[in-house]
């Protein structure tokens, strides 16, 4: 029988005025992990993660404001430092103090921003195909970054395209083979393309093309990690375009090497929206069961410690 904890609670509260929708799952008292959603989607796309992992953690999923549940304030700063100053003070409005950090997608630059800003409150990370490093952006880019070096208005609309019903299709699918992409339902991209209003669709524009932002951050992103070592649990699917596999290395080198390298078979690209949330969530589990606690982190820190606590290597 499954534990009332176990079950993901979908709430609302007001934020300086904003409704904000959130989901949680776990003890109250358990750890706690958050959970920033990427694009283009919203806290919906850990709806398979929540109750898997509710057995010891507390996790929390917010929808952004502009995304998903959430008001769409017209006075609100959709860029990524408006979105790390939202998550700050949401935690602050719950009361959390101390969590593991789930980066993924543009989350990952959103919520790293978060840890550069609060470093004392970050306990762990979970990186998940979030790029920090220029050079090994993937084939996909390509576009971005000729949008990069000609900001045009016409480079904006051309951005603009992707915004749209097959483009959020594109996005969720990726490049992953035929058979996989049958077990992906289409409720993921049909639920958010109802939720684009023109004005989120100009958001989410204007959120692609501060893209380019991004890679002056990405030396802080690295000194972050460099200088405060986090346990970090790292996952990549081979089937992502935009951050193919082989590509988080060089993330890998900057947590220092890892104390465990996991491979599973048939999970595909592990999105939240995998396809064995099952398999690749009991993995998860696994890992994230040997975090230290904060006592031993403490202990140990400024020593020679290697705190990566796993890398997930992840096939067809």
């Amino acid at each position: 029988m499954k534990n009332a904890n176990d079950f993901v609670k979908h709430r609302f509260l007001e934020l300086d005025g904003i409704r904000i929708f959130y989901r949680e799952a776990g003890p109250l008292h358990a750890p706690i992990m958050l959970l920033p959603h990427g694009y283009p989607c919203s806290s919906y796309e850990f709806r398979n993660l929540m109750p898997l992992l509710a057995d010891s953690w507390r996790l929390i999923a917010p929808d952004f404001p502009g995304c998903g549940y959430s008001d769409t304030p017209d006075d609100f700063a959709y860029d990524f430092d408006g979105y790390a100053d939202f998550l700050d003070r949401f935690t602050d409005r719950l009361e959390v103090a101390r969590f593991a950090l789930y980066l993924h997608d543009f989350g990952s630059q959103i919520g790293l921003r978060l840890a550069i800003r609060r470093p004392e409150r970050i306990s762990a990370l979970i990186i998940q195909n979030g790029d920090i490093y220029e050079d090994t952006l993937g084939p996909k880019y390509a576009p971005l970054q000729e949008y990069f070096r000609n900001p045009s208005p016409e480079g904006r609309a051309k951005l603009g395209e992707a915004v749209s019903e097959d483009g959020y299709r594109e996005e969720f699918l990726n490049d992953v083979r035929p058979e996989l992409a049958e077990r992906i339902p289409p409720d993921l991209w049909k639920l958010h393309w109802s939720l684009t209003t023109p004005r989120r669709r100009e958001i989410a524009i204007d959120v692609i093309a501060g893209l380019r932002d991004n890679l002056n951050w990405f030396p802080r992103y690295q000194a972050y990690l460099r200088e405060h070592q986090p346990p970090a649990l790292i996952a990549w699917g081979r089937r992502m375009a935009t951050c193919p596999r082989p590509r988080h290395a060089p993330t890998c080198a900057t947590c220092r090497k890892p104390s465990f390298t996991y491979s599973t078979a048939a999970i595909g690209c592990l999105k939240p929206t995998s396809r064995r949330p099952s398999t690749s969530y009991g993995i998860f589990s696994r890992v994230l069961s040997r975090l230290p606690d904060d006592a031993t982190i403490a202990r140990l820190r400024g020593k020679s410690l290697r705190t990566t606590i796993g890398s997930l290597a992840l096939s067809d």
